[in-house]
Order: C-alpha cells, then structure tokens, then sequence
C-alpha cells in the first residue's frame, strides 16, 4: 500500500494540476484560482471566483471578501489566520464572467459546475477536513440539496464527502446581491454561525477565537 503523502505536499501537487485545468469552454485567458493554505484542517466553499479574483489570483480578494472576513473578524479571526488556515475552494473555480443584464457575475451553469465538482471532492480527500463552512447558495446546495437558508444559517450540520465526515457551519453569501441577509432575524441566524464557528476555531486550536463573537 503507497503511503499517503503529507497535507502539504499533496495540496501542492493539486495545486500544480488544477492551475493548468481547461476542463470546461471559458476563454483561454481565464484560469482557475487556487488557495495557498499548506495545512488547513477547514474547508471554506464558496460560488466561484469574480473580476477581483481573477486580477489577482487571490480568493475572496474584491467586495464580498471584504465582508466575508468583517465576519470572520466578529468571530475574533484576522483574514491572515483564516487564510493561513482555511483552504478556499469554490463550487467553481474560474471567474464565469459578467451577468447577461450587465449586474454582478453570471451563476456558473450546472455542466461547469459537473466539470468542477471532481476538484473539490479531491480536495476534501486529501485535507479530510473537520469543519466545512459553504458559503453562499450553490455551495449549500452542493452538501445539503435545495433546502431554505432559514433551515441551514446558525445551525451545525453533519456532512459526509468521500474520505469523511465533517461538521458544516453554513454562511450566507457576503456579496450583498441577496436581501436575505438583511432581515433582522437573519442577522440573529448570520451572528449564531459566527458564535459556531468561533467556538469550532478555538478547538482546534486555531488564534484565540472569542468567547463570543460580538
């Protein structure tokens, strides 16, 4: 039997393989943006990169990053530790370009997603992370199915993927392009995910975390 080869090492091969993917039709000046985390023991799962990522190679780098991780700050974590931390994968992995009305980025279609999803479900392999946060629609549907945001935000799940089992902390996409989030009792479900997840951060020993995030 081969022996497994260390997180980090693996990661950087698949790294190498995914940054040469052409697996699907977009443009050939559109490439895959990939995390650089070396050890993460969590999963972050967001829709697909936008403009931002794409100049800069960087994930959750343009408007929506920066709320995502005014999140993560209530939850007592800095955007250095959790990228440190965290592995940032996507449903997809390539900026699908702009929306037909000329209004924010256009939903990756379920044939990208397919051409996709092998990339993720490899990485879950060789991370066999102990949380998973998905973050926006698609990404909740690509663990728990078409369910309401309602039955999903400020609650932990328990999710199965090839290799493991992980608990999920579900978060509501930062890109301020749904009114969800704004409604006062969704702001009460988007703070008991933060909690969640700063309780999970701390046992795994990751920065200080809070005692609760504020």
């Amino acid at each position: 039997m081969s022996r497994r080869l260390p997180i980090s090492a693996a990661l950087e091969s698949h790294r190498a393989a995914l940054a040469a993917c052409r697996r699907c039709t977009l443009p050939p000046d559109v490439r895959p943006v990939v995390s650089h985390a070396r050890e993460p023991r969590i999963v972050l799962v967001g829709q697909a990169p936008g403009r931002a990522e794409v100049s800069n190679g960087r994930a959750f780098s343009g408007r929506a990053g920066k709320t995502l991780f005014r999140w993560f700050e209530r939850a007592g974590f800095t955007e250095d530790v959790v990228r440190e931390h965290v592995y940032i994968a996507a449903v997809t992995r390539c900026f699908p370009g702009a929306h037909p009305s000329g209004r924010g980025d256009r939903v990756p279609n379920p044939s990208e997603r397919t051409a996709c999803a092998g990339w993720l479900d490899a990485e879950l392999r060789i991370i066999r992370p102990e949380l998973i946060i998905p973050v926006g629609r698609l990404a909740m549907d690509r663990f728990f199915g078409p369910r309401p945001l309602d039955a999903l935000v400020g609650r932990e799940h328990e999710v199965a993927y090839d290799g493991g089992r992980a608990v999920a902390v579900p978060l509501p996409h930062p890109s301020g392009a749904s009114s969800w989030v704004h409604a006062a009792e969704h702001q009460a479900l988007l703070q008991r995910a933060l909690e969640l997840l700063a309780v999970r951060f701390a046992a795994l020993g990751i920065g200080e975390g809070v005692r609760s995030a504020a």
